[in-house]
């Protein structure tokens, strides 16, 4: 079944900023996709388009809904191909439409909004769910429901408090199911409210873009402690872990060094550090506390401090800003030892056929892959159907 009419607009995500949404219709129905955003973004993910004009502070995406309504649209509907054959569909609009190493012609956005809809729209012609549509494409006989991290205390840019990593995260290893898993997460997270409403006050139960508390801390091991008091609260220790992601690219300064205190307009010298020493970090809180999983210790071209961690340190250590979700930096990071998981953001790389094809290449190499959202999502519930039919294991 070919694609009869696709047609994209301008939406709101959850920050409040545009994106791109797209109704793609078939015989079979009407598919809708919209494509998340990121605040703190890699340098080598794939151009997502903005306007860059007056409206919405430069952020406006018409350029990216004009280039599906009178470029992809009529181009696919020329092509006549089936939606199940997504392969091809991507490889047309990526290599023939756009053309270019990172989508800066037509945009990643306006790529991945179409990619999207035609996954639904393949997945109802199979009539199949879109997770077992997803699981076929992959050639996954086996699913799993993922274990769900919660991001529960905010730093980094995703926070105006002081606090410099981005990420403190609670994973419920210990759940019997997935519902359990959701249960003893949002009773850990109300039970860490308590904890900041009373050792803070209530304005330290402000939240961050993606939800998790605000408090005007400012170093880990005070986020990491309150972590640790909500999880034995909560009645979970042992059965919930701890996960960090620092998005250390936000704090690199040219030279080497990393400023702990970037958010600082004064900038002062004397918060900077070195690779070496931000690892010595690392190593005394994983020896302090039960964390399993750190995510973008260092800064995306600091390889060789993500190589030394990898090989010395026992722990899940995932590259996000490092790897961009594209299959060429996942294949060098193999290659060097770099790091041992893959977050999986399909917007970085702007389709389905090409986070496919990074997280193939990544199982292969016996890393485990963390389907991921952005911190400005939208209704779209597409990468609960990616975590569960990629078998990922793994959601965040």
């Amino acid at each position: 079944m070919s694609i009869l009419k696709a047609t994209a607009r301008q939406i709101l995500d959850s920050r409040g900023y545009p994106t791109v949404e797209v109704d793609l219709v078939t015989r079979k129905g009407l598919f809708r996709a919209a494509v998340p955003s990121g605040a703190s973004t890699g340098i080598y993910e794939a151009n997502e388009m903005r306007d860059n004009g007056k409206e919405y502070q430069g952020k406006g995406v018409t350029k990216a809904v004009n280039n599906v309504n009178t470029i992809i649209a009529p181009a696919l509907i020329r092509k006549n191909l089936c939606v199940t054959e997504q392969h091809a569909i991507d490889e047309f609009m990526v290599r023939e439409l756009d053309g270019t190493t990172n989508k800066r012609h037509l945009g990643a956005n306006a790529i991945l909004a179409v990619s999207l809809a035609v996954l639904k729209a393949g997945a109802a012609e199979k009539n199949l769910p879109v997770y077992r549509w997803v699981a076929n494409l992959a050639g996954n006989q086996m699913v799993t429901l993922p274990v769900p991290a919660f991001n529960v205390l905010t730093g980094g840019k995703h926070a105006g408090n002081r606090l410099a990593f981005q990420e403190f995260m609670i994973l419920p290893v210990g759940a019997k199911s997935f519902a359990e898993a959701v249960r003893m997460g949002s009773e850990t997270y109300h039970c860490l409210r308590e904890i900041l409403k009373k050792k803070y006050g209530l304005d330290a139960c402000n939240v961050g873009d993606e939800g998790g508390f605000a408090p005007n801390i400012s170093t880990p091991s005070e986020a990491l402690d309150l972590l640790v008091d909500a999880i034995s609260n909560a009645g979970y220790v042992g059965k919930i872990v701890i996960g960090i992601d620092v998005a250390s690219s936000e704090m690199w300064i040219k030279g080497g060094k990393y400023n702990l205190n970037f958010k600082d307009p004064r900038q002062e010298p004397s918060h900077w550090i070195s690779g070496d020493k931000l690892l010595d970090m690392y190593t005394s809180l994983l020896a302090t506390y039960p964390i399993v999983t750190i995510e973008d210790p260092f800064d995306q071209d600091d390889w060789e401090h993500w190589i030394k961690f990898q090989n010395q340190s026992k722990v899940q250590i995932v590259g996000d800003d490092l790897l961009v979700s594209n299959p060429e930096r996942v294949r060098k990071a193999i290659e060097v030892g770099a790091c041992n998981a893959l977050l999986l953001k399909v917007n970085q790389i702007g389709s389905f056929t090409e986070a496919l094809e990074a997280c193939q290449m990544a199982k292969r190499a016996d890393w485990k892959v963390l389907v991921s959202h952005r911190s400005g999502e939208t209704e779209d519930n597409t990468i609960a159907d990616l975590a569960v039919g990629l078998n990922c294991g793994q959601v965040v």
